[in-house]
């Protein structure tokens, strides 16, 4: 079956996460789980662009931004995204300490909507990652669509919301990466709608093994894993011409 990762990291992320991993460990990792492509960021989005160009068709940017740096996280997003081929945005609001739906977050999003590029938003922490905050933001900006990251996490009543926040806001995406739960997987796909959720490892910080297993064994048959691991994202940033 063909995969593409919806999220991946390069780097060393320090502190209590004390995990990492080089461009070039990710593209054995890949090569290792028959994973074709993989959504990337990096927190310098220099290293994003340089893996890109290391090796062509195996990674699609995203431009990971502050939003407390104001214009300049602007002009940073959409100058990525315009001559780098990046195709969305990330935006961390536990890492940098912003609720999603804060106005300092307006800018970012109406950069998106210009762009015609998706949000891909950390959910799973509170206060600042809620599901709420995040389906806020979707309201506030419906023509924006945005991915939920982790699909409320590690935390029941998060994972729950995620879902339910998910069936309102039709501009609303689940990733599955780091949520334990594999039921809660197939939920998602019959709730939220079979275009709207997508596999992703988290690289480093979650191992391919374990979030393929996770879906394999969610009660999806091979049509439904097809759109999980591949269709949904290539429909969402538009691959098809790249692959």
């Amino acid at each position: 079956m063909k995969i593409i990762d919806a999220h991946a990291h390069i780097g060393y992320f320090g502190g209590f996460f004390n995990v990492g991993i080089t461009a070039d460990e990710l593209v054995r990792q890949m090569d290792e789980y028959n994973i074709e492509k993989a959504v990337l960021c990096a927190l310098n989005n220099e290293d994003t662009k340089a893996a890109m160009h290391k090796y062509p068709g195996r990674f699609v940017g995203l431009a990971w931004v502050n939003p407390w740096d104001g214009a300049k996280a602007v002009e940073e997003a959409m100058r990525y995204i315009e001559t780098e081929g990046f195709k969305g945005i990330k935006l961390h609001p536990l890492l940098h300490a912003f609720v999603a739906n804060d106005d300092v977050v307006y800018p970012i999003a109406e950069a998106a909507s210009k762009t015609h590029v998706p949000l891909f938003i950390h959910s799973g922490h509170p206060p600042f990652s809620l599901p709420w905050s995040i389906a806020q933001l979707a309201e506030l900006f419906p023509n924006v669509k945005m991915v939920m990251i982790h699909m409320g996490h590690g935390h029941g009543v998060y994972i729950q919301a995620a879902i339910d926040m998910a069936k309102k806001y039709p501009n609303l995406y689940l990733e599955t990466s780091g949520m334990p739960m594999h039921t809660k997987i197939k939920e998602g796909y019959e709730v939220v709608g079979h275009d709207r959720i997508m596999f992703g490892t988290d690289a480093p910080f979650h191992h391919p093994s374990v979030e393929i297993q996770r879906c394999r064994v969610s009660g999806l048959n091979e049509a439904q894993l097809e759109d999980l691991f591949y269709n949904n994202i290539v429909k969402l940033l538009v691959l098809g011409s790249d692959l």
